[in-house]
């Protein structure tokens, strides 16, 4: 009898995911919605690191190629993104009795504009920031690869959240 309980509940799990009702990352995507798209977010901001648009665009579109089923496609899709990259900041925050610096944050800001083709409502067009502090004596160009990494992911994921998982 348990099994059978058990083999209901999965079927009733996999019938709820595959009809597009849930998805264990949150995400509400209607069934009619089949593509995606990110343009390239040049980066605007008044310091320039030279991968970062293209570290930021690509993240952005494996997100949602990992996290959903829809096909990225180079022309409009259902969801779209574009914008751009407004800021790279590199701050002092912690400052010693000697006046330096013992701390620095690394902050990253995106400007967003996203259409829903099938929901207008969704569209947003919106400002995300990320930042990651790091010891002011570590060498940044030996820990800046990485800090962008960790940014970007969370950049990504919090775009993914605005656009399809409504929070």
């Amino acid at each position: 009898m348990k099994t059978l309980n058990y083999l209901s509940l999965l079927l009733l799990s996999c019938i709820t995911i595959a009809c597009g009702l849930y998805s264990f990352n949150g995400a509400s995507i209607s069934n009619e919605t089949k593509t995606v798209s990110v343009e390239y977010f040049p980066n605007k901001a008044s310091n320039v690191e030279p991968t970062l648009s293209q570290v930021f665009t690509e993240k952005l579109k494996d997100y949602f190629v990992e996290q959903t089923n829809l096909i990225l496609t180079a022309e409009e899709g259902d969801l779209s993104f574009s914008g751009e990259i407004s800021k790279y900041e590199i701050k002092p925050i912690s400052i010693n009795s000697e006046q330096t610096a013992e701390k620095n944050r690394l902050s990253i800001s995106v400007k967003v504009d996203f259409v829903n083709r099938h929901d207008e409502t969704k569209n947003f067009n919106q400002n995300f920031s990320r930042y990651r502090d790091y010891e002011s004596s570590e060498n940044l160009s030996e820990i800046e690869e990485n800090l962008i990494q960790e940014i970007t992911n969370e950049l990504a994921e919090d775009i993914f959240n605005k656009a399809v998982v409504n929070w």
